[in-house]
């Protein structure tokens, strides 16, 4: 019998990734999500036979306890989420609303593991990045999260505090955990979040979702110069989201990830202005010189988030290797798609 994965924010941008390498890999999949970000939205594996969606609030502890009952495994990836700009809009619903999902998640987990006598085995926990956000040396080691300041957005803070939540429930109940750190997922399928507070930039007004997406639509619209938040050396490690649901499911599944925690994400760092010449060359053409104008950044801006690799690559044999160049060529055409139909 295939084991079954409840996906809880199946929704989601990264969520959808998940469901997807889940099914190509013959599990059962029962997924999860209220639709709160998006609005209801069509996936692409909908209709499989081996899916099941249950429109629903994670925060509804009895319903979690009831799905995950008959569920081998969860990876617990609901999340109030956005942009940058969310971390200040929704600076105390982020915080609010997340510790709610979480702790929900965690007591129907514990429940529905029974002390080891229930059917469902392990917590694969979704973090973040964020929690790397006060790092000052890099790159940044699973571990160094606790030795470093704590995050100073209330989003950062909270994806700290999911780990914290994935330890007590082990050290008090005995849950079985994987901790997992995507680090700034690119692809397709990230919609415009129904929460979205558009913010001018420059000429043209934004969500102000994520930067691929942000940086096609002002070239697609035609701003010259392109106006981006900042100097431009932010640092970022742009990984393809086929690539992180790889590595979260592996990570789900491998023996040697019980218990442990893993920075998911390409080797490959680039800046935000090394990001914008890409698009901009892949969209204009090469001959067509561009030209940035820097504005003046959110506060929560991180100048470098740079993650260790190695642990994953070592214990785990997870590699991102898609690229930047490859990743763009994919993504381009959906985001304009999507900007001439206006649903980002």
């Amino acid at each position: 019998m295939s084991e079954k994965v409840l996906v809880s924010g199946s929704a989601g941008f990264i969520g959808g990734y998940v469901v997807e390498e889940l099914l190509s890999r013959g599990y059962k999949v029962v997924g999860i999500d209220n639709y709160s970000k998006y609005g209801k939205i069509v996936k692409s594996y909908d209709d499989h036979p081996d899916y099941t969606f249950h429109e629903g609030d994670v925060r509804d502890t009895p319903l979690m306890t009831e799905l995950l009952s008959d569920c081998d495994h969860f990876i617990a990836g609901a999340a109030l989420i956005g942009g940058i700009s969310y971390f200040h809009t929704y600076a105390y619903d982020l915080l609010a609303t997340n510790e709610r999902i979480m702790a929900s998640s965690c007591d129907a987990a514990i429940a529905a593991h029974a002390g080891g006598t229930g059917r469902l085995k392990k917590v694969t926990y979704m973090s973040s990045s964020m929690v790397f956000e006060s790092a000052t040396e890099w790159p940044s080691v699973e571990g160094s999260e606790r030795r470093v300041a704590p995050p100073l957005s209330s989003y950062g803070f909270q994806k700290l505090a999911v780990e914290y939540f994935a330890r007590a429930a082990w050290d008090q109940y005995k849950l079985p955990y994987t901790i997992v750190r995507p680090f700034n997922c690119v692809g397709i399928g990230e919609s415009r979040a129904l929460g979205d507070e558009e913010i001018l930039s420059g000429n043209v007004k934004l969500a102000m979702s994520h930067v691929v997406p942000d940086l096609v639509q002002k070239i697609v619209k035609g701003q010259d110069p392109l106006h981006i938040l900042g100097t431009g050396e932010q640092i970022r490690h742009y990984t393809y989201g086929g690539d992180l649901a790889r590595g979260i499911v592996t990570a789900m599944s491998h023996p040697d990830a019980l218990n442990d925690d893993f920075n998911l994400s390409t080797p490959a760092g680039h800046s935000v202005a090394e990001l914008a010449q890409a698009i901009w060359t892949k969209i204009k053409g090469p001959d067509v010189p561009m030209t940035l104008v820097s504005d003046d950044p959110f506060e929560y801006d991180v100048q470098r988030r740079v993650p260790s690799t190695d642990k994953a690559k070592e214990i785990l044999g997870f590699e991102a290797t898609t690229s930047l160049e490859t990743m763009l060529d994919e993504v381009i055409p959906w985001i304009v798609t999507a900007v001439e139909n206006g649903t980002i």
